[in-house]
């Protein structure tokens, strides 16, 4: 009976606490980003030879999930990939924002170091992972790039 009067004020003082909490959004880039408008972002640009010794950038396929869709850009120089841009990932909600903002460098660095689409998921990442690959691939695929070891990205939006 003496305990009851604090387990009764613990409870109002918790809920008190919850409902009182308000989510900061992550300082990350939000779900989508603009494409500048000198690049539209369906289309490829610069040139491209069709054989892995091409130069050029091209944006990949926007690819949907349920979390939101992922889009990215590549520049091929001399037949390596250079750059890889995230022009959209997933942020239908600020968790997604979360898991895709901290996947998207593992994947950018992977991808740039086996100079492939076809890198492995980003654990806890698994719809950021397949669809930024997939979008990576279609750029590539574009732009005519074949990786070194013919590798192809792998992949598949769960």
């Amino acid at each position: 009976m003496r305990r009851s009067p604090i387990v009764l004020a613990a409870t109002v003082a918790g809920t008190a606490g919850i409902l009182g909490f308000h989510a900061q959004t992550p300082a990350a880039q939000s779900g989508t980003a603009s494409t500048p408008a000198s690049t539209p972002a369906a289309t490829s640009s610069g040139s491209s030879s069709g054989s892995a010794g091409g130069s050029g950038a091209a944006t990949g396929d926007a690819i949907d999930t349920q979390y939101g869709s992922a889009q990215v850009r590549v520049t091929v120089k001399s037949g390596k990939i250079v750059k890889i841009e995230a022009l959209r990932l997933q942020g239908n909600d600020p968790r997604s924002v979360q898991i895709s903002s901290s996947a998207e460098p593992i994947l950018q660095q992977e991808a740039l170091s086996k100079q492939s689409a076809d890198v492995d998921a980003v654990s806890g990442a698994s719809y950021t992972s397949a669809s930024y690959t997939q979008s990576l691939q279609s750029a590539l695929d574009k732009l005519g790039f074949k990786a070194p070891d013919g590798s192809r990205a792998t992949l598949q939006v769960p």
